[in-house]
């Protein structure tokens, strides 16, 4: 189910509930929705592992996984992958409502249908259209409060989107060989690592830019104007220091705007939640 990458998810999902709901959402349909999308989440990595288990061998960060380690079998691997898919649709369409379900089943089909099967193997911008389906958490826990779809939660969904090439890029730097030795044309394979980091920069500005549009159309006050802020400039330097050292030919750590990244995102969406708590405007 690859729980560590689950984490991400759930942390744009939570913080969207109270913004939704300005205030403090109803807790069951927070658990609720928690589960149904930790289970959704599991269901689109574990379709992912089942598809990829022919070049998870081949890389050293993915030859333990369980399929290929010999652990669980694919045909019971595909078989809990469907299991725990359908249970998610059910948790969402019964504590939440129908449009949670449905957009957590467009999610897991988007991850298995376009990014797995068609984009990660034939582009390197695999994981810029591919990481769509990361943004759908923000929709779910949307939808499961209001039961429609506005321009606010479209907005941090576009955060995400351009977020994910920034976050995912620097990880592709550190595993290049990987990717290089399973024939994965990402983007640090076809591209100097000079490239790379400008493309970095690039969707990093992108992601602030985005993250300050909220700021007027939510609207949001002063804990979550100020946070965007400082974290945005804080995550944009640490994109520029990995650029301006590839430029130099200094050898750079690229996990260490991997995890700026997250920690960037973490921060971001926890001032969504608190901002209408405090209501600070």
């Amino acid at each position: 189910m690859k729980p560590r990458v689950i984490e991400l998810l759930l942390v744009t999902t939570a913080p969207v509930m109270f913004l939704a709901a300005r205030g403090v959402p109803n807790m069951w349909v927070v658990l609720g929705t928690l589960v149904g999308g930790t289970l959704s989440a599991g269901s689109a990595n574990a379709f992912n592992m089942y598809i990829d288990r022919d070049i998870d061998i081949l890389m050293a960060r993915t030859k333990g996984r369980p399929i290929v380690s010999g652990e669980i079998s694919p045909a019971k691997a595909l078989a809990f992958a469907t299991g725990i898919g359908v249970a998610s649709l059910v948790v969402l369409y019964f504590v939440a409502n129908l449009l949670a379900a449905l957009l957590a089943l467009l999610a897991i089909l988007f991850y298995v249908f376009v990014y797995t099967l068609l984009l990660k193997r034939r582009t390197e911008q695999n994981i810029v259209w591919g990481g769509i389906a990361g943004c759908f958490p923000v929709l779910i826990g949307w939808a499961a409060v209001t039961g429609e779809l506005e321009l606010t939660p479209w907005i941090l969904f576009v955060v995400v989107f351009l977020w994910t090439p920034a976050h995912y890029w620097p990880l592709s730097l550190r595993y290049v060989d990987d990717y290089a030795a399973a024939s994965v044309p990402m983007l640090s394979v076809l591209r100097p690592r000079v490239a790379v980091g400008l493309q970095v920069i690039l969707y990093a500005w992108a992601t602030v830019v985005a993250s300050l549009v909220l700021i007027p159309v939510a609207p949001m006050g002063l804990v979550y104007s100020a946070v965007a802020v400082l974290a945005g400039c804080w995550f944009i330097v640490e994109t520029h220091v990995l650029y301006n050292k590839s430029i130099g030919g200094v050898t750079a750590n690229p996990m260490r705007v991997f995890h700026a990244s997250n920690s960037y995102l973490t921060a971001l969406f926890i001032a969504v939640a608190i901002d209408p708590l405090i209501a600070l405007r």
